[in-house]
């Protein structure tokens, strides 16, 4: 009997110490990792605060190759959520949510000096109010880099055995913020170092749209007098074909680019026509969309859409390695746009346009949003062309549309949502963070514009 006494006095004084122990331990717990990454804080804020690029730094795909990510919410900023859901146990189901973002994403600026993000997490380690806190602060002598915080925090509250976790919060939680922070600055030297921050870019829905086109290319040094001199021959052709076949042009030239190389750049002409159905060789045709080439192994690839075109001529009514019809020697049909593309505007010369196609680029790769400039050319249309005067001197700039096409986006872009305008040519504000375009003499050609990108 007294062995039991003593059995059970003893266990009271171990729960006794076990409760003394944990109601000394801390209430709360907190870890932090810090990393400087060589990006700009406006992407390296663009990435974090919404949860596009998730999958592709954060460690729960290391943990598990498996595990199924869904979005809800706002696309962008507080209140966009993502979920997780995994059979492995380390992983398991969870969820983040963007609490805040300081300041808001219309603020950050080229001297924009401190920023803070903030994701409420739900998973099952254990604590309540959890959350991860992403403080960045603009370092380097010229304020290209960004020293990134990540912290955890979590209230254990009086619940003793979350105190008692306490004990392991340099486990899953100090990995999760360690490994994620590394992978984090992977995917962010996959973006190009553009400055996109005067950029206004909106998702349009494009539709399908019945188009003459002609493949052509000039050699870089040319610059914008050897692409003008190329764009007019190629309109006069097309202007020609939808002639001949009855059709009417319905809109400006739009310009897709192909090739973008050092020392050529390729590209294709095209008008929109007022017909999908076209007549050639006395048949009757109905345009399709160009589809991706077949890939040719007894020659090397070229990204240009004129591979190839002068092996062997194509018989007229035939179709080329694309699937478009061919009218002529030189000029093609096809349906193009449709599906959404991320647009820009440029209101300068054309030397301006290069430049906002990568800012295009870089945007999207930030806000997660998917592209293929190899299967779906990203393209510019003229909308208002450019004034000149008697001695030649721009008086007024032209105005460009530049798209990307684009999947896996949300309907708008934030500044749309927000009410955000592009610039207009009315404003002589570029779409770009640089100051108005030269006049007509000093303008940059196309090689120039695309170093600045670089």
């Amino acid at each position: 009997m007294m062995r039991v006494l003593e059995f059970l006095v003893a266990l009271v004084i171990v729960a006794a110490l076990g409760v003394v122990a944990a109601v000394v331990m801390p209430g709360s717990g907190h870890v932090e990792r810090q990393l400087v990454i060589g990006k700009d804080l406006r992407q390296v804020y663009d990435v974090l605060d919404n949860y596009r690029r998730l999958p592709d730094y954060a460690v729960l795909r290391s943990y598990d190759p498996h595990v199924q990510f869904s979005f809800s919410g706002k696309a962008f900023g507080p209140g966009a959520e993502v979920s997780w859901t995994s059979t492995d146990p380390k992983v398991g189901n969870g969820g983040l949510t963007i609490a805040s973002a300081t300041p808001d994403f219309d603020k950050i600026s080229p001297t924009t000096k401190n920023a803070s993000i903030v994701w409420n997490l739900d998973n099952d380690w254990r604590g309540m109010d959890k959350h991860f806190t992403l403080d960045l602060e603009r370092q380097g002598s010229r304020g290209q880099l960004t020293q990134v915080t990540w912290s955890y925090d979590v209230a254990y509250g009086w619940n003793l055995v979350n105190r008692f976790s306490s004990m392991y919060i340099h486990g899953d939680p100090d990995a999760f913020v360690q490994f994620s922070l590394n992978n984090l600055q992977n995917v962010l030297a996959g973006i190009a170092n553009v400055d996109y921050s005067a950029l206004i870019p909106y998702i349009e829905q494009t539709q399908p749209t019945p188009v003459l086109l002609v493949s052509t290319s000039i050699a870089r040094k040319d610059g914008l007098e050897g692409l003008d001199d190329a764009t007019s021959k190629a309109i006069g052709e097309l202007q020609a074909a939808a002639k001949k076949l009855g059709v009417n042009v319905t809109g400006p030239r739009i310009l897709f680019t192909t090739n973008y190389g050092d020392q050529t750049y390729s590209f294709d002409v095209a008008l929109p026509i007022d017909s999908s159905t076209l007549t050639v060789n006395g048949q009757s045709e109905q345009l399709t969309a160009p589809t991706a080439a077949p890939l040719d192994t007894s020659a090397p690839a070229d990204a240009s859409s004129t591979a190839g075109a002068a092996s062997a001529p194509l018989a007229v009514g035939s179709r080329d390695r694309f699937g478009r019809l061919v009218v002529d020697s030189n000029v093609r049909a096809t349906l193009a746009f449709g599906g959404a593309a991320l647009k820009g505007v440029w209101n300068g010369t054309f030397a301006g346009v290069p430049l906002t196609r990568d800012m295009l680029k870089a945007y999207a790769q930030t806000h997660g949003y998917t592209f293929d400039d190899v299967v779906n050319r990203p393209y510019d249309i003229i909308v208002t062309p450019e004034v000149k005067d008697a001695g030649g001197n721009i008086t007024a700039y032209a105005k460009y549309n530049v798209f990307l096409p684009i999947s896996n986006a949300p309907a708008q872009t934030p500044e749309q949502e927000a009410g955000i305008q592009p610039p207009s040519p009315d404003t002589g504000e570029p779409a770009t963070s640089g100051t108005a375009p030269a006049p007509a003499s000093t303008a940059a050609a196309p090689a120039a514009a695309a170093s600045a990108a670089q």
